[in-house]
């Protein structure tokens, strides 16, 4: 017959002592475990952080180097101009039709009230692929002809006019990288401000050269 307390109640299977012993073990193996966690992933995150110092760095003027620098165009020029679409539409709107678009503010609500949210990134497109284009070209060949004008200028010459060098590559790569840009440049503004033109850049560019050309203005 199970024994029973002072109350009537029966007595606890197992001992107020060996439950707490049992607690207490069940814990220090869940401290042993979380223990063994934390050093697996501070070993994990040190042989990542060994490899990363051992990788090779990118060797300067090679077709690589002057592929990651394009890339740092891209991403620094083709998504900024991104980002800052509707501002960009609202100012070609207010050259365009400067008794329509007053300023800043009234520009926003004209465009929100007659094409909605969506009109916000009408251009965005011709805007990406053509400021993407700039900026590779721009951070890609101005790299390029500093080494190239360096070279030109020679190993006594390239420090003490290193200014000048720097003056023309960037001059150099600025026009290359724009060039790259107008027909986008004009694509999206036509795409922008004349309603009916084009509904995006794939239909835009080849209506533009078939009417102007492709490297009219």
């Amino acid at each position: 017959m199970a024994s029973r307390d002072k109350v009537g109640c029966p007595a606890a299977t197992l001992p107020l002592d060996r439950l707490l012993a049992t607690l207490a073990a069940n814990a220090e193996q869940l401290g042993k475990r979380w223990e063994i966690a934390v050093r697996d992933r501070r070993a994990r995150a040190a042989e990542r952080r060994m490899e990363a110092d051992t990788a090779p760095p990118v060797q300067l003027h090679t077709p690589l180097f002057y592929a990651t620098c394009a890339l740092g165009g891209v991403l620094s020029t083709g998504l900024t101009h991104l980002a800052v679409t509707p501002l960009d539409l609202v100012k070609c709107n207010m050259q365009v039709d400067p008794s329509k678009y007053r300023d800043i503010s009234s520009g926003f609500g004209v465009l929100l009230q007659e094409q909605g949210l969506g009109g916000f990134f009408k251009g965005w497109m011709a805007t990406l692929v053509g400021y993407s284009s700039q900026g590779a070209c721009k951070f890609g060949f101005y790299e390029y002809f500093k080494k190239c004008y360096s070279d030109i200028a020679g190993p006594e010459n390239a420090d003490r006019l290193k200014t000048v060098i720097y003056l023309a590559a960037s001059a150099s790569a600025e026009v290359i990288a724009d060039l790259a840009l107008c027909p986008m440049e004009a694509v999206k503004v036509r795409i922008q401000t004349q309603p009916g033109f084009a509904r995006c850049l794939t239909d835009g560019l080849p209506k533009l050269v078939r009417s102007e050309g492709f490297t009219r203005g």
